[in-house]
């Protein structure tokens, strides 16, 4: 009796070979159990730039766009449990990506300052101390001279009479 596969079967089968890394094509055979020769023909059939754009159709969280993670904020809102994980794994997520995303947005108003801004705010911060310092330094100086010059007068004033 010959065996039939689907072609999503062969598809990912073919994903899983052309990925398989430092591992034969019998070994990578074995795994699925399938014949090594059917995996050959399976090669030969299809063409590597296929497969390769189906493998890279999923696309990793960190790469959506903010259009497609409010989208994908939208569509899953009302969903809860595993319906939201089933939705998920469809579009290869986890919930909590879409969590992060939906705190992303709500705080997009106040979003952290870059690194050149903080860069700025600390040379500023550095700036005043060094100017408070100065300040401090010529105040109490002022005062050391303004006792001294008391000290002085009631000194003369003393002598005088």
């Amino acid at each position: 009796m010959k065996l039939v596969y689907s072609e999503a079967f062969i598809e990912q089968a073919l994903v899983k070979l052309y990925s398989r890394g430092d591992r034969t094509v019998k070994s990578v055979a074995e795994e699925l159990n399938i014949n090594y020769h059917t995996l050959k023909n399976w090669m030969r059939r299809k063409s590597v730039l296929k497969v390769s754009g189906l493998a890279n159709k999923e696309k990793r969280p960190q790469d959506w766009s903010a259009a497609e993670q409010l989208t994908a904020l939208q569509e899953s809102h009302a969903l809860s449990g595993e319906s939201l994980n089933a939705w998920c794994r469809e579009r290869g997520l986890f919930a909590h990506h879409l969590t992060g995303w939906k705190t992303a947005f709500c705080t997009e108003g106040k979003a952290a300052p870059s690194t050149r801004e903080l860069r700025g705010l600390k040379e500023e911060n550095e700036q005043l101390k060094r100017e408070l310092v100065r300040k401090e330094k010529a105040l109490s100086e002022a005062a050391a001279l303004l006792m001294l010059q008391k000290k002085f007068r009631a000194l003369w004033e003393d002598e005088v009479k």
